[in-house]
């Protein structure tokens, strides 16, 4: 996909967004969509929430441990302040932005700029979580990925969290979360 003029000239921008599980390949899969817009030479703005330090405090990193530079910031607003002159927005970790997310994605892609956004679609309860329902709803092309399951080799759609803690947002990789097909996920609640 490239970011191309219409008839009058303006550009035209859209809304891609990539959601699954954990594990299942969303932050590895923005990466991979990234690199190939910059090897077209197209201005590229990436941002991640300030809070998820997990691996690199400004690096986007995928647990396959591959990574591109990215921007920390702690509001969606920001971007429209970064991202003036860019060609494509790359966002990560959707699901830990502010409520202005979704707006702000809408107002990017208006402005005829290629919009990617990965995160969870649900938390660790089955729930949606944060701003994902917001974004899959203005999204022009939704991706869906799946991890597997780690007890029966299904194809897995939730994020099952080994640890008792009852906070929405516990951020966490192998340690405090695992991969989980609906039945093994309901089976082992």
């Amino acid at each position: 996909m490239f970011i191309e003029p219409n008839i009058r000239g303006e550009r035209r921008g859209w809304i891609e967004v990539i959601c699954g599980s954990m594990f299942s390949g969303k932050t590895e899969e923005l990466i991979r969509r990234l690199k190939r817009v910059k090897i077209a030479n197209l201005k590229v703005e990436i941002f991640k929430p300030a809070v998820d330090i997990r691996y690199d405090e400004t690096n986007i990193v995928s647990h396959d441990t591959n990574a591109i530079i990215s921007t920390p910031i702690d509001n969606s607003q920001k971007i429209l302040l970064l991202a003036q002159d860019a060609d494509v927005i790359g966002i990560d970790e959707a699901q830990f932005f502010d409520p202005e997310l979704a707006n702000v994605c809408d107002e990017l892609a208006y402005r005829g700029m290629r919009v990617i956004v990965a995160g969870l679609d649900m938390d660790y309860t089955g729930k949606p979580f944060g701003q994902m329902p917001f974004l899959l709803a203005k999204a022009d092309y939704i991706t869906k990925l799946h991890a597997i399951c780690v007890k029966c080799g299904h194809i897995a759609n939730y994020s099952y969290r080994k640890i008792p803690n009852e906070e929405q947002v516990m951020l966490g990789a192998t340690d405090v979360y695992e991969p989980r097909c609906r039945t093994c996920y309901h089976d082992n609640k």
